[in-house]
């Protein structure tokens, strides 16, 4: 559940309703929220772009940094973990459109990077992420998640053999369906949960 500007009270109710894990997009907010989520038997995972200097600040409240698009921000999570004692699984974040606008990797840059990041012991690549082009059609969307579901399976298994299922985090409210046909194993649900709210769409 994306609980990007969502109410801890809204959140909460959706936590009673069975939702066990919650996707934080900024550090600020989740930091703010942090305390008042009801957080028995739920995982918090920080989906959106992560600033190095964020990283000290959100390192101990989420089990995984799914938005790891630089070995820069590998270095300050690898350093930040480690001084807590922590192991931080994380996923990589692929630019599958190619967007300028968008935060991750190019798809032909991920076997250096998978190489770069076996440096940094207080990390755990555990799969992949992506956020999509906005797409009219499922078969559109099926294009790009095919292309992760690949990428996940060949380069990502070879370079990292260990991982006995390396997970893939694609899909939105407009775009689950294809997603989970796709191979998905984490959907990221904002707007499809929690409506609208302030002129905002959450997705």
């Amino acid at each position: 559940a994306v609980t990007k500007t969502v109410d801890p009270q809204l959140v909460n109710a959706a936590i009673a309703q069975g939702i066990t894990l919650l996707g934080e997009n900024k550090a600020q907010e989740l930091c703010e929220k942090y305390d008042s989520y009801h957080k028995d038997g739920v995982q918090i995972h920080f989906i959106g772009h992560l600033q190095t200097n964020k990283v000290r600040q959100i390192v101990d409240k989420v089990q995984m940094i799914e938005s790891l698009d630089s070995e820069e921000l590998a270095a300050q999570i690898d350093r930040h973990a480690a001084k807590l004692g922590l192991r931080m699984p994380v996923l990589i974040e692929i630019n599958i459109g190619r967007e300028p606008s968008k935060s991750g990797i190019a798809p032909e840059a991920l076997p250096l990077f998978c190489e770069a990041l076996k440096k940094y012991p207080a990390l755990i690549p555990s799969g992949l992420m992506t956020i999509a082009p906005r797409c009219t059609s499922a078969e559109e969307y099926g294009v790009y998640f095919s292309e992760m579901n690949r990428l996940r399976n060949t380069v990502f298994a070879e370079k990292f053999p260990s991982v006995g299922h390396p997970l893939l985090s694609m899909g939105m409210s407009s775009s689950y369906l294809p997603a989970l046909e796709n191979g998905a194993d984490i959907i990221r649900i904002g707007e499809g949960i929690f409506g609208k709210r302030d002129g905002i769409v959450n997705k």
